[in-house]
């Protein structure tokens, strides 16, 4: 598949944008967000872009900032300068918040120097998440760099280098050590991209406790997972009973199959028309505390208690739940 199609496929299996939706393209001028902007307006979605100027690099940041005004049509939002990569991106975050879905230009590219970082400094392999709960995507996560460039030479696009590249963390990664790595094995790349998608591994201890517990299917055993979870194998049939902890909440349930988890997009009661989001307003739920608010579904997805606001009909009581700071 070319670089479109391949978009498109990661917006539809997980959900990104709606079909002709809305959405704001986080531009820096360049290869990646600028490919990003305009394969998303080739795909029919109403883009539009918003330029976040640091004010960190002078005269070039405000050429970067000139250029995606006027190649892009971006807004232009001028922030405080930080210290640290993270701290820019997460300040980029919330000086957009208020422009609703937001894409930004992350590639395969970045997944595996995000994985071959957090392998070094923390031992995890966690990667970049294709989607945030704050409404922040990322399109390309199955796009490499060099097709980025490739795309926008294609398309007739010029692009911005940002001169302190080379000086990051990001930047010993990508000019240093991946083109060892591939010295060493010329599949070093999509060995680290296939890592960042794998699921972490569980704690060694809890590992061995259900290990152990599955080891045969005779009788019935029990597993402590921590938490005051614990598992429970009768035979051949396995459940999860005891105590979940959400925050200030401890929630329980005598009922199998179900999952306690925060809210997705378009999360409705279980038998009602209103959405999870509008359920919450209702209540008053301060916005902050909304994105992390405990739900209690079905295996299938289906939501069936807002905890302490609303419970689906026909699920009454199934859940009980007590605020411990309140």
């Amino acid at each position: 598949m070319d670089v479109t199609e391949r978009v498109e496929s990661t917006i539809r299996r997980h959900g990104l944008i709606l079909p002709a939706g809305q959405v704001t393209c986080l531009v820096s001028g360049g290869a990646d967000s600028t490919c990003l902007w305009h394969v998303l307006h080739s795909l029919g979605y109403a883009v539009r872009a918003v330029h976040v100027q640091h004010g960190l690099r002078g005269e070039e940041a405000e050429t970067d900032a000139r250029h995606c005004a006027d190649v892009l049509g971006a807004a232009i939002v001028r922030a405080e300068p930080r210290g640290t990569e993270a701290e820019l991106r997460d300040l980029r975050y919330a000086l957009t918040a208020d422009r609703g879905l937001r894409a930004t230009g992350h590639t395969a590219s970045d997944q595996v120097e995000t994985v071959l970082y957090r392998i070094v400094s923390s031992g995890s392999t966690r990667g970049i998440r294709v989607s945030r709960s704050d409404g922040v995507v990322r399109p390309l996560l199955s796009v490499w760099r060099e097709e980025t460039e490739a795309y926008c030479r294609d398309v007739g696009l010029s692009w911005r280098t940002d001169s302190t590249n080379a000086s990051t963390k990001r930047g010993l990664i990508r000019e240093r050590l991946l083109p060892l790595l591939e010295e060493l094995d010329p599949r070093a790349r999509q060995s680290l991209l296939a890592l960042g998608e794998e699921r972490p591994r569980l704690p060694r201890r809890l590992e061995a406790s259900l290990v152990e517990l599955v080891s045969s299917l005779e009788g019935t055993r029990r597993a402590d997972l921590g938490g005051g979870m614990r598992a429970v194998r009768s035979y051949d049939t396995l459940r999860l009973e005891g105590t979940v902890k959400w925050g200030p909440w401890r929630l329980e349930s005598d009922l199998p199959g179900l999952v306690v988890r925060s809210r997705r997009r378009g999360d409705r009661l279980a038998g009602r028309s209103r959405k999870v989001q509008d359920v919450l307003v209702d209540a008053k739920v301060p916005r902050d505390e909304r994105d992390d608010w405990p739900l209690v579904a079905t295996v299938d997805g289906a939501v069936v208690t807002v905890v302490g606001v609303a419970e689906a009909p026909g699920w009454e009581g199934a859940v009980r739940a007590v605020r411990e700071d309140a």
